[in-house]
């Protein structure tokens, strides 16, 4: 049986917007190189620090159940909690339980999870006393020692990813829209390309969930250094690289070669932060 539905979350109409009408978020991690490698790299690194199944999972922000998906065929029992109707349904279908929330105002009991994932909401809080209490939430839910991972896009991913594409070179508007990133993080709400959004630096992540009480944070850059190599192989090929391909497999391990190396942190396209509560 499914949990029942929260209370309506408050979401940016742009946001909600762009899942519900944009982009198909359940493809994402599939259909493109870069998202394969993400997708990879997320579960290596998920595996290394997750509790033995079947512990209690909640997926805060997991979108249509990309990794509630696995986690269920791993054993785990997962609940996901969303603010994008389109996600709850899509995430029901992985075999987890789903409802409709806010990352700000988690509905769960104190203590009742062994491990909170906040894989989505902290790219879309612009205000940092939001993420805040996004991190807050996790914090109280899931058990004493028990583990807080969240995701964050990295502050020079932008940069990295449109110099791949060459809009950077050719679009006066995406050069603005880079230069305000890496000056402020803010990706502005209107502005076209991606909906509204926060870039982190590795230091802010480790601050943030700091001060909310968690402890022991480490860092891991996601896709690696490499990643802008396979979204430039295909935008300008016109086609999917292949997954078994040299290039993949290269970009693959030099993400796991970095991992070592806190400067290569900056060059992740997303960056993923594991914490004791």
């Amino acid at each position: 049986m499914n949990a029942p539905t929260g209370p309506t979350p408050v979401i940016a109409p742009e946001i909600l917007a762009f899942y519900s009408e944009t982009i198909d978020e359940s493809v994402r991690l599939t259909s493109a190189a870069d998202g394969v490698l993400e997708m990879v790299r997320t579960q290596e690194l998920l595996r290394r620090h997750l509790p033995e199944p079947p512990a209690r999972v909640l997926d805060v922000g997991g979108g249509p159940g990309a990794h509630a998906a696995w986690l269920v065929k791993d054993g785990y029992i997962v609940h996901v909690v969303d603010p994008v109707p389109r996600h709850i349904e899509q995430a029901r279908r992985t075999g987890a339980t789903a409802e409709l929330g806010d990352a700000r105002a988690l509905t769960a009991d104190d203590g009742s999870y062994d491990v909170v994932l906040v894989l989505g909401p902290l790219y879309h809080l612009l205000r940092q006393d939001e993420r805040l209490r996004a991190l807050a939430e996790a914090r109280r839910v899931v058990r004493t020692g028990g583990l807080v991972v969240a995701a964050a896009i990295g502050r020079y991913a932008s940069l990295y990813e449109h110099t791949a594409t060459t809009w950077l070179g050719t679009k006066e508007r995406v050069r603005e829209a880079v230069a305000d990133i890496l000056t402020t993080g803010v990706h502005e709400p209107g502005r076209k390309g991606f909906t509204a959004a926060y870039f982190h630096t590795a230091a802010e992540l480790v601050e943030e969930m700091s001060s909310v009480g968690l402890g022991d944070v480490r860092v891991y850059g996601v896709e690696g250094p490499a990643w802008g190599a396979l979204k430039a192989a295909e935008q300008h090929s016109g086609a999917p690289l292949p997954l078994g391909s040299p290039l993949f497999l290269a970009a693959l391990e030099a993400a796991r070669l970095a991992e070592p190396h806190p400067a290569l942190l900056a060059a992740a396209s997303h960056l993923l932060a594991v914490a004791q509560s």
